[in-house]
């Protein structure tokens, strides 16, 4: 098939190309910066931003299926402000853009990236799909973040009969290039000691390899199923079990133990929310309606494992 990979600089979106074309298929990257551009057979230089130049790019490469792994999140050091605002406008004006360009285009599917850990933390500690998404948080922050995600899942969910839509709702992304590798932001923060505990470490997170994010993408694009589905591993795990493992693993210091009350404070809203609050995401859907299998099914095998590199080394790609 013609597959055209949007955001194919990403940490998923660059050896997802690499995947895709192992499997026989035409892989159009499109880039903003063609320095940084994969191996690929066409590669299409367009901001999803700008909608006259991605409809014609995408219109020349002519896709069966678009795949949108768009982000800004490679600017986090940077500029994390910028990061989010740019990532939110991505899956809001970016993602109806690049709908509008598929369809002009002929394109008969649509995969994009979501999350699986934005939902509201009520009810079992382990949710499925149909979780509400925490649109009303109180961190006005995280408030818009998931409301943007939403806007994307609607605008791909909607598209009928003409576009068939699949949002792949990624756990916890570790491995190279992820904030969580040894030299990305919360790996340095585990590192430094500067990452505590949570009195209780009653969050739930659900991590996923880079490597598991990009099968599942292949999975989708190969796939007749529509629908929104967790992509995750096998095991969602309390703060207080990953995090002492994670800095055990990278030969940190322990965690210390903080009182919870302080956790915003100190360690800002979101990450007070993961470790104290946050549900995990079940697999079940994604496994039945994809035929995909994480083949990291716990992060215990690889969450901290990996080379030892310079503490200024590139976090993102």
């Amino acid at each position: 098939m013609r597959v055209l990979v949007a955001g194919a600089t990403g940490v998923v979106g660059h050896p997802l190309v690499g995947a895709l074309r192992e499997r026989g298929h035409q892989v159009s990257a499109l880039v903003r910066d063609e320095s940084r551009a994969p191996d690929a057979d066409r590669i299409v230089v367009a901001d999803a931003l700008d909608r006259e130049t991605l409809l014609s790019g995408v219109r020349d490469a002519r896709p069966e299926v678009v795949v949108h792994q768009l982000s800004a999140l490679r600017l986090l050091r940077e500029d994390p402000p910028e990061a989010f605002a740019r990532t939110a406008r991505l899956r809001t004006e970016g993602t109806a853009n690049l709908i509008e360009a598929a369809r002009a285009a002929g394109a008969r599917r649509l995969v994009a990236q979501s999350i699986a850990f934005a939902a509201v933390p009520a009810g079992a500690p382990v949710l499925d799909e149909d979780a509400p998404l925490y649109v009303d948080a109180p961190d006005p922050g995280w408030a818009a973040t998931v409301r943007a995600v939403a806007a994307l899942e609607r605008l791909v969910l909607d598209t009928g009969r003409d576009l068939d839509g699949v949002a792949l709702r990624y756990g916890t992304l570790y491995g190279p290039g992820t904030a969580y590798a040894r030299d990305g932001g919360t790996g340095q923060r585990v590192l430094a000691g500067k990452l505590p505990l949570p009195e209780g470490g009653a969050g739930v997170t659900s991590f996923l390899h880079v490597e598991d994010a990009v099968g599942a993408a292949v999975a989708a694009v190969e796939s007749t199923s529509t629908g929104a589905f967790h992509v995750t591993d096998d095991e969602p795990a309390r703060a207080a079990r990953w995090l002492p493992h994670y800095a055990r693993t990278l030969g940190a210091p322990p965690p210390r133990t903080i009182p919870a009350t302080l956790a915003p404070r100190l360690l800002g809203w979101f990450m007070a929310h993961q470790l104290t609050a946050a549900r995990g995401a079940a697999n079940d859907r994604a496994r039945a309606a994809l035929g995909w299998k994480p083949t990291h099914p716990s992060w215990r095998d690889g969450l901290g494992h990996g080379p030892r590199v310079a503490p200024d080394g590139e976090g993102t790609r």
